[in-house]
């Protein structure tokens, strides 16, 4: 699919937001006053931030509020509903311990669990496409997860779950890759079984649908040549989960710290690029593009 940059951004800083809203939720760092503040503030700034660059793709934007009434069938739907619960019950949350002191604990459970609730709910407006088999995985959502609770860990300064979250990110992320790699041949789609001529011999198509370019050719036929796609892989996982990890190990430093944040969303946007760029969605064998 064409990697479009409201998307990327979209599915990297509302996951950076949503997981520092966690940990935040749990209590972690145990904070009040201006610093509460402060964490709450770019934890905010992320996960709106990240929520409105996704309008920019919509084709009306204006119409975004629509969304909300299919919460029984649009993952969507149940995203957008989510974010609204968790982001109320946190600023509530957060309310409590910036101007009274308080940790109301159920009311931070609350948000917390939402937050993660609307990184799976992203995840699975993604996993549910069997129209993209690359994504069709039970580890699409399982790395959405990792990658937006390592982001939390370390902007929450909880250096032993960044360094545990940021290996199994990583590891969640080859594997998807390795099980991508072969998920479109083996879903057995074909512009055969897409005809219902395969009985009949070999298929291929006469001649091009199109003599030029097209919503869906730009949307889902994107390409991505191996060679750039795995100097890619190796440099998301350096950035995303190497160097910060290196930046954790040595005695805890601020500056080192936020290295260590930037490197990780710096990863992420690669990694998410690719997400987007590999997809090879069942239209391209319309195209011949399969």
């Amino acid at each position: 699919m064409h990697p479009a940059p409201s998307v990327i951004f979209f599915t990297v800083f509302s996951g950076v937001g949503f997981g520092l809203l966690t940990f935040l939720g749990l209590g972690q760092p145990d904070v009040t006053g201006f610093t509460a503040f402060a964490f709450f503030f770019i934890a905010y700034l992320a996960a709106v931030g990240g929520l409105i660059s996704s309008t920019f793709h919509l084709g009306h934007p204006e119409r975004a509020l629509k969304a909300f009434t299919q919460w029984r069938s649009s993952w969507l739907s149940r995203e957008g509903w989510c974010a609204v619960i968790a982001l109320l019950t946190m600023a509530l949350y957060g309310a409590g311990l910036v101007f009274f002191d308080q940790r109301w604990g159920l009311l931070g459970l609350i948000g917390a669990a939402f937050s993660v609730l609307t990184v799976f709910t992203t995840s699975m407006i993604y996993t549910q496409l069997k129209t993209i088999p690359r994504w069709n995985s039970p580890l699409t959502p399982v790395m959405f997860l990792s990658y937006s609770l390592a982001a939390g860990a370390l902007l929450s300064g909880q250096e032993p779950w960044a360094i545990i979250l940021l290996l199994i990110a990583s590891a969640t992320q080859i594997a998807l890759w390795v099980q991508g790699d072969g998920a479109f041949a083996r879903s057995g789609t074909t512009l055969a079984t897409a005809t219902g001529l395969g009985p009949r011999g070999d298929v291929r198509a006469f001649e091009p649908p199109h003599t030029g370019t097209n919503y869906l050719l730009k949307e889902f036929a994107f390409t991505v040549g191996r060679k750039h796609s795995q100097k890619v892989r190796i440099i998301s996982i350096v950035l995303m989960a190497g160097i910060p990890i290196l930046f954790l190990l040595p005695p805890f430093s601020h500056f080192l710290a936020a290295l260590a944040v930037a490197s990780h969303v710096a990863g992420a946007l690669a990694s998410r690029w690719l997400f987007f760029a590999e997809a090879e969605h069942v239209v391209g064998l319309y195209y011949g593009k399969r």
